[in-house]
C-alpha cells in the first residue's frame, strides 16, 4: 500500500485550506504527475445518491488525482452530484479543479470493477446494497470510504464482517465517514471528561439516568450549501435507506466509544443492549413532493401509508445499552422541517463523579452547539472551579481564545468562531485522517474493531425494537 501513495513532502499542501498545490495543472489524464512525483490516490465515485459523496471533494488533496471516475445510472441523483462538484470547482475561496469522467451504462457497477480506473471507491447513496458493494470492491482490491450506514440489517452486517476479512487479505482499507469527531464542542467535551480534576470519573449511571446520553434531531427538508436539499424518493423507504435506529445512530455510538474509551478496541462482549424502540415520522404527500419533487408516493412506499394516505417513515429510534458496564443512550429523531429560525440539534451529556460535561444546541443557544460544565449532584461549584480554570488554560494552547464564564448552574465554555468550521468542512478532515491510515497501510486496531461493534449494536437493536413491536 505504501508504494501506492504519493510522497508527503509537500508540507504546505497538507493544510486543510490547500487547493492541491496546482495538481490539476501538473497532472496528466491518467492522474500521474508530469513533474515531481505521482498522485497515487485515484478516486472512483459509485452511484452517488447522497450529497455526502460530493462533500469529500469540497477541497483538493495533494495525494489525490484531480481526475475522478464516476459510475452511476443517469438521472437526478447523478446530476445533483455533478452540480455540487461543479459548484466546488467555481467557489470563490479555494476553488477545486476536479475532472469528472462519467459512465452511465446499466452495468455501471460491473464496469467499475472491470475498469479499475481508481484505487479508492467513495460510496454514499442507497444503502440497500451498500454492504454488498463494499464486499465486492475490497474483493477486487479496492479501498473503500463509505458514508454511514455501511449496513442496515443483520444480513448486511454479516456481509460487512466478511468484507473486513477480505480487506485484510487484499491489503486494502474500509473506513466510514465519521465527521462528528471533528466538531469542536465534542472534542472539548471529550477532553474535559478525561480531566479527572474537573469531572472526576465517569459514573456507571442507570437506565433511568444514563451516564452518557447523545440525542440528535434532524430534518428531511433543509438547505445544503445554501440551496434546498432535494432527496431521492427511495430515501423514505427504510428497506433502502435503513431505519433511523441503524442510520444516524452510528454517529452517536461512534462518539460514545471515542469519548468514553478513546483508542480502546471495543468488542461485542462489551455491549449489552438493554432496550430499543423505533417510531415513525408521518409524511404527507405534499411534504413528500416538496422534498423529492415526486408528486405521488411510489409503489414501493404505498404499503407504508396509513389510512389517511400519509407515509409512516420509521426514521426515529432509541438504543439504551451498557458499554463496558456504563449505561449509555443514543436517540435519533427526524422531523420534516425545522421551525423558522431553528435547525438540526445535538444534545449530549457525560456524567462525572465531580461534574457533568454537557453539549446543548437548543433555542436558548440560538441553535448553535455550546459546551457547559456543571457540578454533579452534591458537589459545590468551588470544588470544581479552580480545576476547570486550569484545564481551560491548557486547552488554550491548542485552541486560543477558549474561555469559561460562570452561569447559574456552572460554567459556559465559550469557543471562538474560527474553530466552528461547520459540518461540510468536517468531510475534508475525515479524508485527511483516512489518507493517513492509507499511508500507514493499516487502520488502528480500535478503529476497525469499533466499526464492527457499531454496526453489531445498531442491527441488533433494530431486531430488538422490531420484536417488541411484533
Amino acid at each position: 500500500m505504501k508504494k501506492m501513495l504519493v510522497m508527503w513532502g509537500m508540507a504546505a499542501c497538507l493544510l486543510i485550506g490547500s487547493t492541491g498545490c496546482d495538481i490539476a495543472e501538473k497532472a496528466s489524464p491518467d492522474g500521474s504527475m508530469k513533474e515531481g512525483g505521482e498522485a497515487s490516490i485515484r478516486l472512483v465515485t459509485l452511484d452517488p445518491g447522497h450529497f455526502h459523496a460530493a462533500l469529500v471533494q469540497k477541497l483538493m488533496y495533494p495525494q489525490i488525482s484531480p481526475v475522478v471516475h464516476v459510475y452511476a445510472p443517469a438521472g437526478f441523483e447523478l446530476d445533483a452530484h455533478l452540480k455540487l462538484i461543479e459548484g466546488f470547482n467555481s467557489q470563490k475561496e479555494n476553488p477545486t479543479s476536479w475532472q469528472e469522467e462519467v459512465y452511465t451504462g446499466d452495468d455501471f457497477f460491473e464496469k467499475m470493477l472491470a475498469d479499475k480506473k481508481g484505487n479508492l471507491v467513495v460510496l454514499a447513496g442507497n444503502n440497500k446494497k451498500k454492504a454488498e458493494y463494499i464486499k465486492a470492491c475490497v474483493d477486487a482490491g479496492l479501498n473503500v470510504l463509505a458514508d454511514k450506514p455501511m449496513c442496515i440489517n443483520t444480513e448486511g452486517y454479516e456481509t460487512l464482517l466478511a468484507a473486513f476479512d477480505s480487506a485484510k487479505k487484499n491489503n486494502v482499507l474500509i473506513y466510514d465517514i465519521m465527521t462528528e469527531r471533528s466538531e469542536i464542542t465534542t472534542i472539548l467535551q471529550k477532553e474535559l471528561a478525561h480531566t479527572p480534576e474537573v469531572s472526576g470519573t465517569l459514573v456507571q449511571g442507570s437506565l433511568e439516568e444514563p451516564a452518557i446520553v447523545k440525542e440528535s434531531v434532524h430534518h428531511f427538508f433543509k438547505y445544503v450549501s445554501g440551496k434546498p436539499l432535494q432527496r431521492p424518493a427511495w430515501a423514505f423507504d427504510t428497506t433502502q435507506q435503513g431505519e433511523g435506529i441503524v442510520d444516524v445512530t452510528n454517529h452517536l455510538l461512534d462518539l460514545i466509544m471515542w469519548e468514553a474509551f478513546p483508542e480502546q478496541a471495543i468488542t461485542d462482549n462489551d455491549i449489552e443492549i438493554v432496550s430499543a424502540k423505533r417510531w415513525p415520522t408521518v409524511i404527507s404527500r405534499e411534504q413528500f413532493e416538496k422534498v423529492t419533487g415526486v408528486a405521488e408516493f411510489p409503489e414501493y412506499l404505498r404499503g407504508s401509508l396509513n389510512e389517511r394516505g400519509e407515509l409512516l417513515c420509521y426514521a426515529n429510534g432509541q438504543i439504551d445499552y451498557k458499554l463496558k458496564g456504563i449505561h449509555s443512550q443514543a436517540i435519533v429523531k427526524w422531523n420534516f422541517q425545522a421551525p423558522e429560525g431553528a435547525a438540526d440539534t445535538h444534545y449530549s451529556i457525560m456524567r462525572g463523579s465531580k461534574a457533568n460535561i454537557i453539549i446543548r444546541q437548543g433555542a436558548d443557544q440560538a441553535y448553535k452547539a455550546e459546551l457547559f460544565v456543571e457540578p454533579a449532584e452534591g458537589i459545590e461549584k468551588a470544588a470544581v472551579e479552580s480545576a476547570l480554570v486550569g484545564a481551560v488554560e491548557g486547552i488554550q494552547k491548542n485552541y486560543p481564545g477558549v474561555e469559561c464564564s460562570e452561569t447559574a448552574n456552572g460554567w459556559h465554555i465559550t469557543i471562538p468562531d474560527e474553530f466552528r468550521i461547520g459540518h461540510e468542512a468536517h468531510f475534508a478532515q475525515v479524508m485527511k485522517r483516512y489518507l493517513g491510515y492509507l499511508e500507514q497501510g493499516a487502520l488502528p486496531e480500535w478503529e476497525e474493531s469499533n466499526m464492527k461493534v457499531k454496526y453489531f449494536t445498531t442491527t441488533q437493536a433494530l431486531e430488538k425494537a422490531k420484536s417488541i413491536d411484533d
